[in-house]
């Protein structure tokens, strides 16, 4: 049993991957279930935002996991898995938690100690726990991530005067334009993103806000708190032709506002307008960039704005280095205290043991076997033991958490015939593997 962590970020791949590779708020529960139904995966929780896409899962195997959640990956977004795999970074066990204390804590996020990171990934394990596909060791690890996250930010104040996404495109609109009183400001969306950007406007001294939202009513919420003013959807290119600043963030799926349209619109208008595209998928197609005066940003060009001013943020980041640490240490020590990582790690050894000597028996009594299948028939054997071990390890994790977890785990230690030397063997195998890596 093991925590296996994949996923792809600002890092690791530019923007029109990162589009590509976006789990849908409505299709949530259905990925998480999908993937507990691959081979290898015991838990997990999907974190999608406009930077990152990372599963998090407990898996029987490392290896077989890697692959099966590259396979799951690939199949949910119907791309070659060779295409992706470039993009992927995989963080095993210790690294993997060390990871996900950093991200939820904002330490790894483009806009370094930000508080959004926290509360998304609070939305995916609510989402994942409500689905059922997490379990012992999820539940208690993003607890413990989340509570610790908190602390970081009422301690540190590393959240304090951070630079967001949202006041790195109000900067990029002062570097064009100078003073922004009198700038015409259009915003298409009415989420979060969208209240921070309005926060900075508003803090800029502009007064000449329209809002426009698919769903009219969340607009008026949002116009409500800023005096601003609310436009159709309808009409949005009406209002685009007459707006200096353009903020468009939403979760379509596709680029709303089109290069075709903004070609007619540029031609007819007198003034440059600046686009700021913070939406992932991105909401303006890519080549309105081509257009003259059509100023385009999205969340990769605002990055040199965002990392201009975390210096102070960079020494905290430095200082917490050891505290992480520390928590990951005492995750793990809780994990053996449970008493069934040992068991665990005894049932596959014995298993593969008794694969290996079936495959000699096998090699044995059928010697015209070609070596193609002879790897063949290993593959499908080792396939049918994970498939049979899936549901007797669940199980066994949520017994540990009981009342009466000493009397099960001895019950399942009889049931396959587990005895203590088989146990003791398998931990210092393990042991000995974890010196050598």
């Amino acid at each position: 049993m093991f925590i296996l962590t994949m996923g792809l970020n600002h890092h690791t791949a530019p923007i029109d991957i990162r589009e590509k590779l976006v789990f849908k708020e409505t299709e949530e529960e259905m990925a998480l279930i999908t993937l507990l139904q691959e081979k290898s995966i015991l838990e997990n929780v999907i974190i999608s935002t406009c930077n990152r896409t990372e599963i998090v899962a407990v898996v029987d195997q490392i290896h077989t996991g890697r692959y099966y959640l590259k396979r799951f990956m690939a199949n949910w977004f119907q791309m070659d898995m060779e295409k992706i795999e470039p993009y992927l970074f995989f963080h095993e066990e210790k690294e993997a938690v060390n990871h996900l204390y950093k991200v939820t804590a904002g330490l790894d996020s483009l806009v370094l100690g930000e508080t959004q990171i926290l509360g998304q990934v609070k939305h995916a394990f609510e989402i994942a726990k409500q689905t059922g596909t997490t379990g012992t060791l999820l539940n208690k690890l993003f607890r413990e991530v989340v509570t610790f996250a908190k602390k970081v930010h009422h301690q540190t104040k590393i959240n304090e005067n951070a630079v967001s996404v949202s006041y790195a495109a109000v900067e990029v609109a002062k570097k064009l334009y100078g003073s922004l009183e009198n700038k015409k400001i259009v915003l298409v969306g009415a989420g979060e993103m969208s209240e921070l950007a309005l926060q900075n406007l508003a803090g800029s001294g502009i007064a000449d806000i329209t809002i426009i939202n698919r769903t009219k009513a969340n607009a008026e919420i949002l116009a409500d708190q800023f005096q601003a003013k609310v436009g159709t959807y309808e009409e949005m290119n009406n209002y685009l032709s007459i707006a200096d600043i353009v903020l468009v963030s939403t979760s379509a799926d596709e680029p709303i506002i089109k290069q075709k349209d903004m070609q007619i619109l540029m031609s007819q208008k007198s003034t440059s307008m600046l686009v700021i595209d913070i939406g992932l998928p991105r909401n303006v197609e890519y080549d309105c960039s081509y257009i003259p005066n059509f100023h385009l940003y999205d969340i990769d060009d605002l990055a040199g704005v965002v990392s201009a001013n975390s210096l102070e943020r960079q020494k905290i980041v430095l200082a917490l280095e050891n505290t992480i640490e520390t928590e990951v240490q005492n995750f793990f020590e809780w994990e053996k205290q449970l008493g069934v990582v040992p068991v665990i790690r005894a049932l596959r050894e014995k298993a593969l043991e008794m694969q290996e000597i079936t495959m000699t028996s096998l090699e044995n009594k059928l010697p015209g076997l070609t070596e193609r299948e002879y790897i063949q028939i290993g593959k499908h054997m080792k396939s049918i033991i994970n498939q049979m071990l899936k549901q007797p390890i669940s199980e066994l994790k949520e017994m540990s958490v009981e009342n009466d977890a000493p009397t099960s785990i001895e019950h399942f230690k009889r049931i396959f015939g587990l005895t203590e030397l088989d146990i003791t063997l398998s931990e210092k195998t393990q042991e000995q593997a974890e010196t050598r890596s």
